[in-house]
């Protein structure tokens, strides 16, 4: 039975597989890129309005970004038994919701979603162990 436990965030997804007694342990880069808006400029009149930032267009490139970036995801662990997905903020959602709507099939393999703060590679690896019943093996 393959065992996939994955962490992911908006910069990367760290994913644990565990197969009978094998571990292995991948990472996917997002290769997201980071908009951080910086105001925009005066008018040309001395109390004129300030034009806005336009971030329609960045929001639309990384909603293709992440996309992407849940495709790579979801063909590395296209051959799981099982799936346990945690992380930070909305990003382990909007990932299930990418799995149902595109790999329905794959989202039925999901056992959980838990909110997670960032973890180390050996914290990744025992949460996973310990989702799946296999606390006590290495």
């Amino acid at each position: 039975m393959k065992q996939v436990g994955i962490w992911m965030d908006k910069q990367e997804a760290k994913g644990v597989v565990l197969n009978n007694d094998k571990e292995s342990f991948f990472n996917i880069s997002s290769e997201l890129d980071f908009f951080n808006p910086k105001g925009g400029s005066r008018s040309k009149t001395k109390w004129g309005p300030q034009d806005v930032v336009q971030d329609s267009k960045y929001l639309e490139r990384e909603k293709h970004q992440l996309k992407k970036y849940f495709e790579e995801i979801a063909e590395q662990v296209s051959d799981a038994d099982e799936i346990v997905i945690y992380g930070p903020a909305e990003t382990p959602d909007k990932f299930l919701d990418a799995l149902k709507t595109r790999h329905s099939r794959l989202a039925e393999k999901v056992k959980k979603k838990e909110t997670a703060d960032s973890m180390t590679e050996n914290q990744i690896k025992a949460l996973v162990k310990k989702s799946f019943g296999k606390g006590g093996r290495n």
